[in-house]
């Protein structure tokens, strides 16, 4: 009655921009589903990034929900797969970072004097040798393309995503190596009308060969 729940295909932009003709936001009219109001969009993944998407059913839920990210009172849970293998096995990744750049070649690059604060907790769930690690990143704030920067600053960039890890976020015959491998696996949060709940959004089939490929269960 108040939230709908979507496990988000990579490739599918949530928001219009320049050059994207497709977008989650043009279709939410086709998840009306008899009730009296459009659902909104309260929560925003990148582009190349999967998995769970909450949509508001009414103005209530999107009040209470736009607060409750604002207020970092949800828990998010990404998985990601990232080249090589952090130096710790877990820790918080801090920088401050800010949109750089000429129109079209935009990106969040780390500043020193200005910018916003980011803060991300990390834990590694499993390795391959020194290839490969199976990431669970938690932001306990939510900048753009966050993850996606804290993974490279920390030498270990998501793999394929070749923004901000170049080349080194490439390996060769692999699965869906040019797939940003980044999943937005879980959310938890009190319901708008009262209730813990937690989400869950499995990997697509895409996905899945690749953490198969690595020896990785992500079942």
């Amino acid at each position: 009655d108040d939230l709908i729940a979507l496990n988000k295909p990579s490739g599918l932009a949530v928001q219009g921009g320049t050059n994207v003709a497709e977008h989650l936001d043009s279709m939410l009219e086709g998840l009306r589903f008899g009730a009296s109001e459009r659902p909104k969009l309260v929560h925003r993944l990148d582009k190349g990034a999967s998995g769970l998407l909450l949509v508001a059913r009414n103005a209530f839920s999107a009040n209470r929900i736009t607060k409750a990210f604002r207020n970092r009172k949800i828990l998010k849970t990404y998985w990601a797969l990232v080249t090589g293998i952090p130096a710790e096995n877990s820790g918080q990744i801090f920088a401050t970072i800010k949109k750089l750049g000429s129109p079209g070649n935009q990106k969040m690059r780390l500043t020193k004097n200005e910018g916003k604060y980011s803060e991300t907790q990390f834990q590694v769930i499993e390795r391959a040798g020194k290839r490969v690690a199976w990431l669970a990143l938690k932001p306990i704030t939510g900048r753009t393309h966050q993850l996606r920067v804290h993974c490279n600053l920390i030498g270990t960039p998501i793999l394929g995503d070749g923004k901000y890890g170049g080349s080194r976020a490439f390996l060769e015959k692999i699965p869906n190596r040019n797939l940003l491998h980044l999943h937005s696996h879980s959310l938890g949060f009190e319901h708008p009308r009262g209730g813990w709940i937690k989400l869950e959004a499995p990997l697509s089939r895409e996905m899945e060969k690749s953490w198969l490929y690595f020896g990785f269960n992500p079942n």
